[in-house]
């Protein structure tokens, strides 16, 4: 059984940081990939970031420059460095894990609320 815990969301205003974190535990026997997704009020769950276990990165157009997503392959956790938050932002914040070959097994966290306001 796998695991995913989150924490680091929170309040911020805008202009500001936050770094949450995901910490897979369980029977992982190596990583594909990890992820943050993220979903608003009334809105689809969207990409925001992946990061492979050879550390290759991706992100969506609205996030890159801003965010920075990293894996540390010993301790199974994923980070996500925000800067310059902004109110489009606001949404919870979804941790996900591939797993490797052969299985590539999908998991994800309970999500965690990051809000940006004044």
């Amino acid at each position: 059984q796998v695991q995913l815990v989150e924490s680091g969301g929170g309040l911020v205003q805008p202009g500001g940081s936050l770094r949450p974190s995901c910490e897979a535990s369980g029977r992982i026997r190596s990583i594909h990939n990890m992820a943050w997704y993220r979903q608003s009020p009334g809105d689809e769950r969207e990409l925001v970031a992946t990061v492979t276990s050879g550390g290759a990165t991706s992100y969506a157009d609205s996030v890159r420059g801003r965010f920075t997503i990293s894996l540390d392959n010993r301790k199974n956790t994923v980070y996500l460095q925000m800067n310059d938050l902004k109110p489009d932002d606001l949404a919870v914040y979804y941790c996900y894990l591939r797993t490797g070959s052969p299985y590539l097994n999908v998991y994800w966290g309970q999500g965690t609320q990051v809000t940006v306001s004044s």
